[in-house]
C-alpha cells in the first residue's frame, strides 16, 4: 500500500469538500441576508422604521445577540445595495459591507470586479478602498472601465507611496511627478 498517495488523496478530498462547503455557506448567507433585507424593507413600509427595533429585540431574545438593530439595518442595506449593483457569491457579505459607504457607483463596480478577479480577501479589499485606488486612476482609465473597453497594465496605478519631506508634509503623487519631470529633487 502506498501510504503517501492515500494520505495525499484523503487531504485533496478534504480540501475539495471544504471548498464546496465554504461556497455553499457563503451562497446561503448572501441569499438569506438578501431575503431578510427585502422582508425588513417591506415590513418597514407597512409598519414604519420602529419595526427593525422590535424585530431585533425579539430575534435577540429567541436566537441570540447577533441580531442587533445595526445588523438588521445592514441586511436591509444589503438588499437595497444588491438592487443596483452586481452581487456575486465569489465575494462574502463582509466584502459587500465594505462597499456600502462608497457613493460612486463606478467605484463600487470597480472594487467588486477586482475583488472577484484577484480573489482579494476582505482585508486586501479594505486596503485598496482606503488607499482610494479607484479615485487615483487616470480619467481615461476610468472611462475605459465604465465603457467596458480593453485595458492594459499601464492603465492602472501602482501601489500607493506616501513620502514625507523635511517639513513633514504629505506629498501627493502628482506633486512628485511634477517635481520629477522638472528636475526638482526632494530633500
Amino acid at each position: 500500500m502506498n501510504y503517501y498517495n492515500s494520505i495525499k488523496q484523503e487531504l485533496i478530498n478534504n480540501e475539495i469538500n471544504r471548498g464546496v462547503k465554504t461556497y455553499s455557506i457563503n451562497k446561503s448567507d448572501l441569499t438569506t441576508y438578501y431575503n431578510v433585507g427585502k422582508m425588513l424593507s417591506e415590513a418597514g413600509k407597512h409598519y414604519g422604521e420602529g419595526i427593525i427595533k422590535e424585530y431585533s429585540k425579539k430575534l435577540t431574545n429567541e436566537l441570540g445577540k447577533k441580531y442587533s438593530i445595526t445588523t438588521l439595518k445592514y441586511y436591509r442595506l444589503f438588499y437595497t445595495f444588491s438592487k443596483s449593483h452586481s452581487v456575486s457569491d465569489k465575494l462574502t457579505y463582509t466584502h459587500y459591507k465594505l462597499l456600502f459607504s462608497i457613493k460612486n457607483n463606478n467605484a463600487i463596480e470597480y472594487y467588486i470586479d477586482i475583488a472577484k478577479q484577484q480573489t482579494l480577501s476582505v482585508r486586501q479589499l479594505q486596503v485598496r478602498i482606503k488607499s482610494k485606488e479607484y479615485e487615483r486612476l487616470p480619467e481615461d482609465t476610468k472611462n475605459k472601465l465604465i465603457n467596458n473597453k480593453e485595458t492594459n497594465i499601464n492603465d492602472f496605478v501602482k501601489e500607493p507611496i506616501v513620502i514625507k519631506n523635511n517639513n513633514y508634509n504629505d506629498i501627493s503623487e502628482k506633486a512628485i511627478k511634477v517635481k520629477y519631470n522638472y528636475g526638482i529633487y526632494l530633500s
